[in-house]
């Protein structure tokens, strides 16, 4: 059994200047909890190719046993400089999608028609569809083929408000996450600052944040082991 693993391929924070990218923890914890139960992980990206890693995560996360290991296996992080593009990839192959956080995400998830394509085909044919933090930006825009968006009526998590303000981003922000996603109608479950939050709403699996990382990827292989 495989699981697609979805980085972003923005490095860009908006105009100030600075880089971004994906979040360590939420790549290195969720592999280590997908390999460890057995599973096939594929990394891609909106446009496939070089993937940046962002910058403060390896600095915040510097002293992770797992980031620390992650970042030392050189097969992996050369497969995160030669991700597939999403549009190249075979959504049958894969029993669940789990889109990555990272601040990049908020720039090439929402409006990536790929991105939409293969959550909904995940979903439909059964599978997993799970994001953590940022990665719920992957949502704001999938739908069913019914029309419906995909999170309409769901219990679901990501990086808050709250959150963001915090970090002192939201006026960084395309636009806020949080508000988005409940624009679309699901029910957005918030948990305290920077702990840990995992929902599952059957097939969907979501996190609040990076602390919740290892717990969403173990939700994860739980829905799709049954």
């Amino acid at each position: 059994m495989a699981v697609l693993l979805v980085v972003t391929g923005h490095g860009q924070m908006g105009n100030t200047g600075n880089p971004t990218g994906w979040y360590l923890p939420e790549v290195a914890h969720p592999w280590k909890v997908f390999t460890e139960a057995g599973l096939k992980v594929t990394f891609a990206s909106p446009k496939g190719g070089k993937t940046p890693l962002d910058p403060s995560s390896v600095e915040a996360f510097k002293a992770d046993p797992v980031c620390t290991k992650f970042m030392e296996n050189k097969d992996v992080m050369g497969q995160l400089d030669s991700t597939a593009s999403l549009a190249d990839v075979k959504p049958s192959d894969f029993k669940a999608v789990f889109f990555a956080g990272g601040h990049g995400t908020m720039w090439d998830f929402p409006d990536d028609v790929n991105v939409q394509k293969v959550a909904t085909a995940i979903y439909e044919q059964g599978g997993v569809v799970s994001s953590v933090c940022h990665g719920p930006a992957a949502l704001v825009n999938v739908k069913l083929s019914d029309g419906s968006y995909l999170i309409q009526g769901k219990k679901l998590t990501g990086f808050t408000n709250a959150e963001e303000t915090a970090v002192k981003l939201m006026e960084v922000m395309p636009f806020p996450m949080e508000t988005k996603l409940r624009e679309r109608g699901c029910d957005f479950v918030e948990a305290p600052l920077f702990t840990e939050n995992v929902q599952v709403a059957g097939r969907l699996v979501t996190g609040q944040n990076p602390a919740s990382a290892t717990a969403t990827a173990s939700a994860v292989v739980k829905a799709i082991k049954g």
